[in-house]
């Protein structure tokens, strides 16, 4: 089973630089995806043998998920129940008969930081204490734009960006406490070195010299550990200021 996740930057902007064709092409069973920026209804999507489902912001053109199925899920559910969390679009859940799948768009903490408050002390909080309700019933895999840069390999300029957005000590802390409730960062299963990113500015031709950040993730309950096959990024993928990443499962 492959399962990608992509933030797209506007859905509309990514069909017409060829969204359709890379998932033909890689055939993924489920994409999840991040910042439509539209409701469903809203875009036309033919794509044979995939059931689409969709949590859009109320706010128009702004944030939103998207998830895109092959095999047909026992159950969605948009939101975490929370109403305060709950009107940007942010999380999408499918239940399958051996896991639950979590679409996931963090809120960003703004370059001003206005929104650190609430985003590590409510939503980073709320979130994780949702992911392991639902794990109690069965495993979980989780992924998505998570707007944070976990270690000083996750980012080409750690020491410049100690404070900025992305890789404060707060939202680092928060991922941390996802991590040690005992959920695994796949890609660091299979690579342990600097270089590997999902996110780069438009600026600077940051993404031709590679001077970015790894803000996109796949996180599995440890009991899927043995079934993981593989976890990649597709930085070749263009179409976005971000590139798709994926994992594979036996």
């Amino acid at each position: 089973m492959k399962l990608l996740s992509w933030n797209l930057n506007g859905i509309r902007s990514a069909l017409n630089k060829g969204l359709l064709d890379f998932i033909k092409k890689f055939k993924p069973d489920i994409v999840c995806l991040q910042e439509t920026k539209s409701p469903g209804e809203a875009v036309k999507i033919n794509l044979p043998g995939y059931q689409q489902y969709w949590n859009h912001a109320q706010k128009v053109g702004y944030s939103g998920t998207a998830v895109f199925s092959q095999p047909i899920p026992l159950c969605v559910t948009n939101g975490m129940g929370i109403s305060k969390h709950d009107n940007e679009g942010r999380v999408m859940t499918l239940e399958y008969k051996d896991f639950f799948l979590v679409n996931v768009y963090v809120p960003n903490s703004k370059r001003g930081l206005d929104r650190l408050p609430y985003r590590t002390r409510e939503w980073d909080v709320d979130l994780l204490s949702y992911l392991k309700r639902i794990e109690k019933k069965k495993p979980v895999i989780f992924c998505g734009d998570l707007n944070v840069a976990h270690t000083p390999l996750d980012l080409a300029n750690p020491k410049g960006n100690e404070k900025n957005h992305g890789f404060t000590p707060e939202e680092r802390l928060g991922f941390e406490r996802i991590i040690e409730s005992g959920f695994i960062d796949t890609l660091r299963v299979f690579e342990q070195s600097e270089g590997h990113y999902t996110w780069w500015s438009p600026m600077g031709n940051c993404r031709k010299r590679n001077i970015g950040w790894r803000i996109d993730y796949f996180l599995i309950s440890p009991v899927l550990r043995p079934r993981l096959k593989d976890a990649f990024i597709l930085k070749e993928i263009m179409g976005s200021d971000h590139c798709p990443v994926g994992i594979e499962l036996k």
